[in-house]
C-alpha cells in the first residue's frame, strides 16, 4: 500500500477545499475529517496543513501559483473538472501526491453539445432564427448530416463519447490522439484528415504538444465548407488564426466553448466574428452537474479512507487519465 493509499478514517484528517460557489456539498463527511475551506489568498498558506485538496473551483490557477511554496504537501489533489493543466507544475508533477480528475462526469453532456453545433450548422439554425426576427421568408437548402466526416482530436473519453454521438447520427469519423493504436490515428495522420473533413472536433487535453495546434496551417489545410468545434481547451486554438480563417472565408464556420481568457472579455473581436458561435465554458454543465461532481468526489474519499486505489489518477507526466483501450 502507497503513502497516498493509507486509511485516514479520522477526523484530524485535513479536507482543504479551493472553494467555487456554490460550494460542494460534504456534509456525509462531519466527523470523519476537518474540512477548512480556502480561497486564492490563502491557499499558499494552508496548503501545508492539509491531507487532501478538492479544487472545487476548476478555473483557478491558484494550486500552480501556491504548490511550488515550503513545507508539507497534501497527500491527494482532486479537481472537479476533466482538464488538469490549471493546476500542474513542475513540483507537483514530480511530487508523491495523487491527483485525480472528474473523468465521467462531462463525457455524455459535451458530445450531446457537440452533436447540437453540428445539427445546427447544417441546418442553419441561426439562419433561420435571423430571417425569422427579420420576418423574412425566404427558402434555403440545408446540408445532410448522416453521410458527412468528422474529425476528432483527443481520443480519452471525451473525444470518444463525441465519436460515438456523431457516429450515431451517419458521420464517419475518425478519432486521433497523441499515439496511434486500432481505431486512433496518430498525429502524423491529422493533416490529411483535416482536408478531408465537413466537421473538426477540438477534444484535447492541454498539453506541450497540443498548445496551439489550430493555428493557420491547420486551418489552412481545411475545406473551405468546414466547420470548427472547440470544447476541449481555449489555448488549443491561436484565436488570431481563427478569427483570420474565418474573416476571409477559409472555412465555414466555428464555435468555441472554451477559450485563451475566460470570461472572454467584452472587447474582444471574437464576439462578432462572422459564422462564429460563443458559449460561455458550458458544453459540460447540465442541470444537476455539480451534485454529480459532489457525489463523485465522496465516492473517491471513501476509497482513499479505507485504502483502495483510486479511479481517474492523472498521469501527472502527459497531463491527464490514460485510456487503455
Amino acid at each position: 500500500m502507497t503513502d497516498a493509499h493509507k486509511v485516514r478514517e479520522d477526523p484530524e484528517v485535513t479536507l482543504l477545499v479551493l472553494d467555487a460557489d456554490p460550494p460542494p456539498r460534504l456534509g456525509s463527511l462531519t466527523g470523519r475529517a476537518r474540512i477548512v475551506h480556502g480561497d486564492e489568498s490563502s491557499l499558499a498558506s494552508q496548503l501545508p496543513h492539509a491531507d487532501v485538496l478538492l479544487v472545487w473551483d476548476f478555473l483557478s490557477d491558484a494550486v500552480r501559483r501556491a504548490w511550488p511554496g515550503e513545507g508539507a504537501r497534501p497527500r491527494w489533489v482532486h479537481t472537479a473538472s476533466a482538464g488538469v493543466d490549471h493546476l500542474m507544475c513542475p513540483e507537483l508533477a514530480a511530487s508523491r501526491t495523487l491527483v485525480t480528475n472528474a473523468r465521467g462526469i462531462f463525457e455524455t453532456p459535451i458530445a450531446e453539445y457537440v452533436a447540437g453545433l453540428v445539427i445546427a450548422a447544417a441546418k442553419d439554425f441561426n439562419g433561420t432564427n435571423e430571417l425569422q426576427r427579420q420576418r423574412r421568408w425566404r427558402h434555403r437548402e440545408t446540408r445532410r448530416v448522416a453521410g458527412t466526416r468528422a474529425v476528432v482530436v483527443g481520443s480519452g473519453p471525451i473525444g470518444r463519447a463525441v465519436a460515438g454521438t456523431l457516429t450515431a447520427l451517419g458521420v464517419s469519423v475518425a478519432l486521433t490522439g497523441r499515439t496511434e493504436r486500432p481505431g486512433v490515428h496518430g498525429p502524423a495522420d491529422l493533416p490529411a484528415l483535416l482536408a478531408g473533413a465537413d466537421w473538426v472536433v477540438a477534444a484535447a487535453p492541454l498539453t506541450d504538444a497540443t498548445r496551439g495546434m489550430f493555428d493557420a496551417r491547420a486551418f489552412d489545410a481545411m475545406r473551405s465548407d468546414a466547420y470548427f468545434v472547440n470544447v476541449g481547451r481555449g489555448q488549443l486554438v491561436v484565436e488570431a488564426d481563427l478569427l483570420a480563417a474565418l474573416s476571409r472565408r477559409w472555412i465555414a464556420g466555428a464555435a468555441l466553448d472554451v477559450f485563451e481568457q475566460e470570461p472572454l472579455p467584452p472587447e474582444s473581436p471574437l464576439w462578432d466574428v462572422p459564422g462564429l458561435t460563443v458559449s460561455p465554458h458550458m458544453s459540460g454543465d447540465v442541470v444537476g452537474w455539480r451534485d454529480a461532481l459532489g457525489a463523485q468526489f465522496l465516492d473517491l474519499y471513501d476509497l482513499w479512507a479505507a485504502g483502495k486505489p483510486l479511479p481517474n489518477v492523472v498521469d501527472k507526466n502527459v497531463g491527464y487519465v490514460p485510456t487503455h483501450d
